[in-house]
């Protein structure tokens, strides 16, 4: 069992997994606040469907989420002009620091779970992962990661 790939990524995942939540716990933040901040100054303002969307985050976690980085000063939810009905989320000044300070706690947590790849195992490991995630979420009609 232990030289199933199935097995191997499964216990490799829930190994980077704590690791990735006890890295943004430690300055008081989770992966979904690193995943909404960096899609919205990567990918500009949005709605909060259009941020589930992007980023995966299914709506019930999208609220929860958009409620704790609102409540600190890291966005803002305006009114869009265009459909009075929904709001549009942007990063504050805040966000943007905050977002920095979270990149590299995600980098942090990258170098801990890849110390013992080198430089091109690293490289070659992401390209692997990148080709099954795409070709099993394409069977699901979701979008490429280039499209996330």
């Amino acid at each position: 069992m232990e030289r199933l790939p199935s097995w191997l990524l499964t216990q490799t995942a829930a190994y980077a997994g704590r690791l990735v939540g006890e890295g943004f716990a430690a300055v008081g933040a989770r992966g979904y606040h690193y995943r909404l901040l960096t899609s919205l100054l990567a990918d500009g303002p949005a709605s909060q469907a259009g941020l589930g969307r992007r980023t995966g985050i299914h709506l019930s976690d999208m609220v929860a989420a958009l409620n704790e980085l609102e409540a600190d000063g890291y966005i803002a939810r305006k009114p869009d002009k265009a459909d009075k009905r929904r709001n549009v989320i942007t990063v504050t000044d805040l966000g943007r620091e905050r977002a920095a300070e979270l990149s590299g706690r995600a980098d942090a947590v990258q170098e801990e779970l890849l110390e013992p790849l080198s430089g091109p195992e690293r490289a070659e490991l992401t390209t692997l992962l990148a080709k099954l995630y795409e070709h099993h979420h394409a069977r699901q009609g979701f979008p490429p990661l280039s499209k996330m």
